[in-house]
């Protein structure tokens, strides 16, 4: 691929006459125009014929800059740290070498096989010959070629992934997802998830500590407490799946209140506030206004122009108090203008996103490049919304689900008290004011009293779903802020990388590491105090057969494993000679971030390891724990 002058007009290429309509629009009359382009902005731009043009990009090898490949800065990097300067000298790299730039990070690795697929190349894979013996490199020659950007700069080792190869197990493979998908729930779909309607705050009849009927653990909603045991009292378990006439709870196991959610019927709609008050806030971009102009209205304090009518207002236009108050008067009923969440679900509803991405591209083709960042980034929402089977409104909620109760239980301590989670008193703060609410609408208060309620009801659901993006709080202390349901997913103490992506198991153990230059590198230092415990359902084996068929065997071993008697360490020092460790380091990156070793007893509470094990860690001796 010769890095000629791309001074060719598009006139001379085998086009229709639409795309080459679409390409002047775009201002590209040269092949060197769509340099100035990236693959992402072409799309957008040339809509329907970027697929005619798409074989045009190919033959020519264009955008040419690394900066328009659509790929992350860190691949960029990495890609001109090894002298590539364009999009020409990445199709012309050695793809041993390139595949080996991006072999410890698989998301960048993707990147780049998104893009060689787009230009028509296989995607990069460690290389073998026909037979499967692995290819003779240089491994010299790789480290001097292959360079990772870091701080320092610091080269690949590939010795031990080129020998290694790259071996795939073909033969009972379990069966694997292409993808998931995660959209939003729509009102009908959180009632289907119901079991039914939670309607007081109550929770626990303290007098009698059974749940409160229509409360947040309520059994008729949740499921019993007991195996099948309903409130009168009576185990039924030849009843399984009936209802009892008396109380109304199905006779079922008590687990069912882990699975079974209930639901709050709102007396005002609310804004989701992860739509709202993330940055950026789809919402705002969505709707096409000010993301500070947006939060006014859901929270009360500004109106929104829904239908201007014969007044001389603008849709969408944003209002004050004082400027509603005003033109009411002097517009009666010529006009509409909203506030809170009502306004905004009405606006997206009247949301049509084919015409909104009509009017888009079109604004797109004429924009200047100011413009036209703003514009794509509200065209990658509108369009992304047209494109799924979300609908824009369901991020305003007119319900919403409530978690099943042992998920967010209340624990009874002596003194007849209860602890419960966090969880439960923003349930509770929902509850309250959406009752408050309906009997304000029932007594017919003024305007301006249920205004304020549906405000502080807006508040209370942000609370429930994300009380850290809320400015001002939710707390039961002054210094303790309650823990919502995003707190409980995000971070290093959320369900994700507390308990799913890792969690403390038995038999496991954690110290500071230290060197052990007399190890040999396949051996690690347990100190004795740790290996007891790792070690103790194979010390109190050993042990039992010590004493035969006696049939106090295992009363004996126990005895002498918490007297810790000198058997016990004789039995610690046969077991450690059989059973291998395994050693992890946190963050576990890749593979080599865990690996086997042959214990040896030591004294101490450090774990010792040889100094040449331990860059496959990234760890050091200054005080990191394994």
């Amino acid at each position: 691929m010769a890095k000629e002058k791309l001074t060719l007009k598009v006139e001379s290429l085998k086009l229709s006459e639409e795309a080459l309509t679409q390409l002047k629009l775009s201002g590209i009359d040269q092949l060197e125009d769509f340099n100035t382009f990236s693959i992402k902005e072409l799309k957008l731009l040339l809509a329907e014929a970027f697929e005619e043009i798409t074989s045009v990009l190919r033959r020519y090898s264009l955008p040419r800059p690394l900066d328009n490949m659509g790929v992350s800065g860190e691949t960029v990097d990495r890609l001109r740290a090894n002298n590539m300067e364009d999009l020409v000298d990445v199709l012309e790299f050695d793809r041993h070498l390139l595949y080996h730039i991006f072999e410890d990070d698989s998301i960048l690795r993707e990147e780049m096989n998104g893009v060689l697929k787009f230009y028509g190349f296989d995607p990069l894979h460690e290389h073998h010959h026909a037979d499967g013996e692995e290819n003779e490199v240089d491994i010299d020659s790789l480290k001097d070629l292959v360079t990772i950007p870091s701080d320092p700069v610091k080269m690949i080792d590939v010795q031990a992934r080129i020998n290694q190869g790259n071996k795939v197990v073909k033969e009972g493979v379990a069966k694997t997802y292409s993808h998931l998908k995660i959209r939003i729930a729509s009102p009908d779909e959180i009632r289907q998830w119901s079991y039914g309607e939670v309607k007081t705050h109550e929770t626990i009849n303290y007098r009698t500590s059974k749940p409160e009927e229509g409360g947040l653990f309520c059994e008729r909603i949740f499921g019993p407490t007991r195996d099948y045991q309903c409130a009168c009292g009576k185990k039924q378990s030849g009843n399984k799946g009936q209802v009892c006439s008396k109380c109304g709870i199905e006779i079922t196991e008590s687990k069912v209140r882990r699975e079974r959610m209930g639901h709050i019927e709102l007396e005002a709609p609310i804004v989701h506030t992860w739509y709202l008050k993330n940055s950026p806030s789809r919402l705002a971009i969505l709707l096409g206004i000010k993301a500070k102009q947006l939060e006014e209205v859901v929270y009360h304090a500004s109106y929104i122009v829904t239908d201007p009518g014969t007044a001389p207002l603008s849709k969408k236009q944003i209002l004050s108090e004082q400027d509603f108050s005003r033109l009411s008067e002097e517009y009666y009923n010529k006009f509409t203008a909203l506030t809170g969440a009502e306004a905004v679900k009405i606006l997206l509803q009247e949301l049509d996103l084919d015409k909104e991405v009509r009017i888009l591209r079109r604004k797109l083709k004429t924009a200047s490049k100011q413009k036209r960042d703003k514009i794509i980034k509200r065209l990658e929402v509108v369009e992304a919304f047209n494109n799924s089977d979300n609908k824009p409104e369901w991020m305003v909620m007119d319900v919403i689900p409530v978690i099943p109760p042992d998920l967010r239980p209340m624990v009874p301590l002596d003194g007849g008290r209860f602890a419960t989670t966090d969880l439960n008193d923003l349930y509770r703060r929902i509850l309250n004011r959406n009752n408050r609410l309906k009997k304000q609408k029932e007594q017919m208060a003024p305007r301006l009293i249920t205004k304020n309620e549906k405000r502080m009801l807006q508040e209370a659901a942000d609370a429930l779903f994300d009380n850290a993006k809320r400015g001002k709080k939710a707390a039961v202390e002054r210094n303790r802020h309650l823990k919502s349901l995003s707190d409980l997913l995000r971070g290093k103490q959320g369900r994700f990388r507390q308990n799913l992506l890792g969690k403390r198991v038995d038999y496991s153990g954690r110290s500071v590491i230290i060197v052990g230059p007399d190890l040999e590198m396949y051996q690690c230092g347990i100190p004795r105090e740790m290996a007891i415990t790792l070690f103790k359902p194979f010390v109190l084996r050993e042990l039992q057969k010590l004493s035969g068929d006696d049939a106090n065997a295992k009363k004996n071993a126990n005895s002498k494993y918490e007297r810790m008697d000198d058997d016990v360490w004789t039995a610690l020092e046969k077991v450690v000679k059989e059973h291998p460790v395994l050693l992890n380091r946190a963050p576990t990156l890749h593979r080599l971030g865990i690996q086997a070793f042959e214990p040896k007893l030591i004294d101490g509470k450090a774990i010792r390891l040889h100094p040449l094990v331990t860059p496959a860690f990234n760890a050091d001796f200054d005080g990191d724990q394994m």
